[in-house]
């Protein structure tokens, strides 16, 4: 694969990113009752209800905002209300709707000519993943213990004291897959052929830097592209990221935090509490002017090559960042 193997759609492409549980409930996907209410404040842990049948019901809203392809965050099954704790990465949420509900919404994206890439997260599942789970009953016996990074058995995952095991950011909700593992990779190599052969368009893939086994992300660029050549592929990697989409053999684009960064820091300098951002290591002070935006304009632009540019996924905001206030 080289560079020029780009998916040309993308540089024509205007995103509209959909965190499902909080952007729409349908009136035809069952729900449980114990949920927040809709116009109330989100909390960490509660669930709001929204769906995918509730995005099918916006959809002429979203292409009259003038956006032509949808980044979800995650819709596999999971225990929380974002649903990057993976359950199963073969089955959608059924609080979303589940299957049936995401085959109506790729027809209907379809019929709008809306692109639709989904979030794939591979460095780490959950604890109600079946292999981590089965650890957590089994302990050393569970013949999946090698799917995880174990120091320990009786793993701790509910203890709060810090994992026996890698998890990410120390987190013992996600405990982090052991990549190096053939069957491992071998699994997660198979979710990501198998929702393209479904008929999304494309990944953006969640903390890809954390996954260190070598010549993991050039192997799944070449099978996802063996299915679909014009599939997008996007790495969520915060610092400039010319060795990630360089040379066309990883990813076509990055998430493009620190043109992000430009512009709050031109735009929303001073409407965004220091408070907000410093957990996602964004910088918006001193404010940029005019100036100062052009000069970090062009500094950026020197980073890629530009059809690289034409593949980034230039950023308002994300499920990491700040909004303006």
């Amino acid at each position: 694969m080289t560079i020029t193997d780009r998916p040309s759609w993308v540089a024509d492409a205007v995103f509209y990113q959909i965190f499902p549980d909080r952007f729409s409930m349908s009136a035809d996907i069952p729900k449980p009752t114990n949920l927040e209410p809709w116009e109330s404040p989100p909390t960490r842990h509660g669930y709001k209800g929204g769906d995918l049948g509730g995005v099918v019901d916006h959809l002429d809203w979203v292409t009259d905002l003038g956006a032509n392809a949808i980044y979800f965050n995650p819709i596999f099954r999971s225990a929380s209300n974002h649903r990057y704790h993976t359950h199963d990465y073969y089955s959608i949420d059924p609080l979303l709707g589940g299957d049936a509900a995401f085959e109506r919404l790729l027809h209907e994206c379809e019929m709008r000519q809306i692109r639709v890439v989904l979030d794939g997260v591979f460095n780490h599942a959950s604890r109600g993943f079946f292999q981590f789970n089965d650890i957590l009953e089994n302990g050393a016996q569970s013949p999946w213990l090698d799917w995880f990074t174990v120091q320990q058995t009786p793993v701790n995952a509910y203890s709060g004291d810090s994992p026996n095991y890698a998890a990410w950011w120390n987190n013992p909700a996600l405990p982090q897959f052991n990549t190096e593992n053939p069957a491992v990779r071998e699994f997660l190599m198979g979710v990501t052929e198998h929702w393209i052969k479904r008929g999304i368009d494309g990944w953006r893939l969640d903390v890809p830097e954390e996954i260190k086994t070598e010549g993991f992300w050039e192997e799944m660029r070449q099978r996802v592209k063996a299915i679909n050549p014009d599939a997008y592929i996007v790495g969520e990697v915060w610092i400039p990221a010319g060795d990630w989409i360089g040379g066309g053999t990883r990813f076509d684009g990055v998430m493009n935090y620190p043109m992000t960064e430009a512009n709050l820091r031109f735009a929303a300098a001073g409407r965004i509490a220091d408070a907000v951002v410093e957990p996602v290591n964004l910088t918006l002070t001193p404010p940029l002017g005019a100036v100062g935006y052009a000069a970090a304009v062009t500094e950026h632009l020197e980073l890629y090559p530009w059809d690289a540019h034409t593949s980034n996924l230039n950023l308002l905001g994300s499920h990491d960042t700040a909004r303006v206030v």
